[in-house]
This record gives structure tokens, C-alpha cells and sequence, in this order.
């Protein structure tokens, strides 16, 4: 049973990591059109980067899952419009729009959709295992 409960933790951990990356890329579709952010400039994307967890078993490193180690912003260059008519355009008429291309942020968002629920699957068959075992005992 010890390594049912493992399998849920760890894909515990893998539900939990792509909510995340569900809600980063949320918010670089939400700030597609963002020219101005507090830090002055365009939004740049956001990237998650996740990172093994590994737990120590009786002397053994075992996988324990799967953690945000950091967020980082895509250094890709600004998109770059001519709109002479926009409050941040520069004095040739240009505007810096975000680095966020929207079909590779719904991309994302379907893989990430997918890890999801791959994590979903795998704990609602080790439940069902762990219940055919106990099944077994009665």
C-alpha cells in the first residue's frame, strides 16, 4: 500500500504544478495588450520552471513529485506595432506590445490541460486499485 500512496502524492504534486501553469499562462493571455506594468514597459511572459522532489527513504532517494521551483520572464524580444494613435506609441508612430503570442499560450494551456488530467487519472486508478485490494480481503 505504501507505494499506492506514494503514486497519489506524486501525482498530487503533478495536479497541483499544472494548476499553477494553468494560471501563469492565465495571466500572460490576460496581459497580452498590457504596454504599461508597474516596472514601466511592455508585460513580458511568464514562464514556470518546475523541479523534481526528492525524498530520502531509508537511505534511498525516491521521487516525491514535482514542484514551481522559480518563474521566469521570456527574455524574446517585444512585439512591434505601428500605432501613432496610442498613448505609448514612440515618436515614429511604433508601440512595444508583450512578447505573448496567444496560439502558443492556448498550446500551453491544452498541454497543460492534458498533464492534468493524466495527474486526475492515475489517482482515480490507484483509488480503484487500493479498493479492488481491499475487496479482495473481505
Amino acid at each position: 500500500m505504501q507505494s499506492e500512496f506514494n503514486i497519489m502524492n506524486i501525482s498530487a504534486t503533478g495536479l497541483s504544478a499544472q494548476r499553477f501553469r494553468i494560471e501563469v499562462i492565465s495571466t500572460n493571455i490576460a496581459n497580452s495588450e498590457t504596454t504599461r506594468t508597474e516596472n514601466g514597459g511592455p508585460y513580458r511572459r511568464k514562464v514556470p520552471v518546475f523541479q523534481e522532489v526528492l525524498r530520502n527513504i531509508k537511505g534511498n532517494q525516491e521521487n516525491g513529485g514535482v514542484m514551481v521551483k522559480s518563474i521566469y520572464e521570456d527574455p524574446s524580444e517585444y512585439r512591434i506595432v505601428y500605432d501613432p494613435t496610442h498613448p505609448d506609441a514612440d515618436e515614429n508612430g511604433y508601440v512595444k506590445l508583450p512578447n505573448v503570442n496567444i496560439v502558443r499560450e492556448m498550446v500551453d494551456m491544452i498541454n497543460a490541460q492534458r498533464a492534468y488530467e493524466a495527474n486526475a487519472t492515475a489517482i482515480n486508478t490507484t483509488k480503484a486499485m487500493i479498493n479492488a485490494a481491499l475487496q479482495i480481503g473481505r
